[in-house]
């Protein structure tokens, strides 16, 4: 399970408001790439056949078949503080974390 935290989801509502595809969805994955090896990422999309939808704080969100393992269990949080990282997964699975936030092993 994949949850979101109160500010996370307000930021993503405000995001889906501004949408001109209202059919698209919030997507998180896991690629490989960053300074620790793999990176987090979010965007809109279409859903697909392989997707995992999850839903927490009323937000609907697509998390593809081989993303899901990775993020089990994670948190994600948004930050707009005064040193605010943006949106920031807190992953108990990741051995590892770069200082972004965004990258992980």
């Amino acid at each position: 399970m994949i949850t979101l935290t109160d500010s996370a989801a307000t930021k993503i509502k405000e995001l889906q408001k501004e949408m001109a595809d209202k059919d698209k969805i919030m997507r998180v994955f896991v690629d490989s790439g960053g300074c620790s090896g793999f990176e987090y990422g979010m965007s809109f999309d279409q859903k697909k056949n392989d997707d995992v939808i999850i839903e927490s704080k009323n937000i609907t969100f697509a998390v593809d078949s081989s993303s899901i393992s990775y993020l089990k269990n994670s948190e994600i949080d948004f930050d707009d503080g005064l040193h605010g990282k943006g949106f920031e997964v807190k992953n108990p699975n990741a051995q590892n974390t770069c200082g972004c936030g965004k990258s992980f092993n």
